[in-house]
């Protein structure tokens, strides 16, 4: 049994966040998609897993500082910010990771950050779905094995 299943057997119960940017939702369904997926796979019920839309990534910060009071094993927090032609990428995709950073250092939960950063659309693509496997997916899973850290810490 894996460090994942092992931990699932006993927390699964707990209820998972997902705060999921809607802008780029070609990108961030199929990051939705993999990461519920793998939080079903390794045991988390499908009932467990609340699913939060926002307008944006720089919107998931707002919403993350509002659930960290909430009793979730974890929040994940997907979106994908493809630099375009201003430097509107560099202004959004530096607050969101700062504000995301700030978040789980003072939060009494994991908070994952599977925000995609990429130069072309292509390459968000290819993080969500494609040759560079689904980041929601790894998004999830280290969800699980920081809840794990986290449970572990708490019993001792």
């Amino acid at each position: 049994m894996s460090e994942h299943q092992g931990f699932l057997t006993t927390y699964s119960s707990q209820s998972w966040a997902i705060v999921v940017s809607r802008f780029n939702q070609r990108v961030t369904d199929r990051l939705l998609e993999g990461a519920v997926d793998t939080l079903i796979r390794h045991g988390v019920p499908a009932d467990n897993i609340d699913v939060f839309w926002v307008p944006g990534a720089f919107e998931i910060p707002n919403l993350v500082n509002r659930l960290v009071n909430q009793k979730y094993a974890a929040i994940i927090t997907l979106g994908a910010i493809v630099r375009g032609e201003t430097p509107h990428f560099d202004f959004i995709a530096s607050a969101a990771t700062s504000a995301i950073a700030d978040l789980a250092r003072h939060s009494p939960m994991p908070i994952i950050f599977g925000v995609l950063t990429t130069d072309t659309m292509a390459q968000a693509e290819d993080r969500a779905d494609g040759k560079s496997g689904n980041k929601g997916a790894e998004a999830a899973l280290s969800a699980i094995e920081m809840a794990n850290l986290y449970h572990r810490l708490q019993k001792d």
